[in-house]
């Protein structure tokens, strides 16, 4: 089975900063493209931000552009999510995802993954 396993999670002050971290028990590296998403109740998983591992290509969602660095270090298999000046809207369960087919059409669309880490939640507080 393909493993994912998100940790990093927890509660922030708005402005504060959270490093989330996906730690892969597949290559990282020959994957097409890993990402991070989020959902909240109620709403769509929504894709926050993405990466060609191989050539470290990234795509964000306009909300986090300028805040949030997607990474990856394929010598530990491991996806990260740097997330700055925290909003409140930022509030969400955060989940890593591989296997992406690497249409850049696709690149941030829950569909297009093949496996999901379990989640951690991120909770901002004004």
């Amino acid at each position: 089975q393909v493993q994912l396993v998100e940790s990093g999670g927890g509660s922030a002050q708005a402005g504060g900063s959270l490093r989330l971290s996906c730690s892969a028990s597949i290559s990282t590296y020959r994957q097409y493209c890993m990402a991070w998403f989020r959902q909240v109740p109620g709403k769509e998983r929504e894709g926050v931000a993405a990466i060609y591992t191989g050539g470290g290509v990234t795509y964000y969602h306009d909300s986090v552009k300028g805040r949030f660095t997607i990474s990856v270090d394929n010598a530990k298999n491991t996806l990260f999510l740097q997330m700055n000046n925290l909003k409140p809207e930022d509030t969400a369960m955060y989940y890593c995802a591989a296997g992406g087919s690497g249409d850049t059409a696709l690149i941030l669309t829950a569909q297009d993954y093949a496996y999901w880490g379990q989640g951690t939640q991120v909770t901002v507080s004004s």
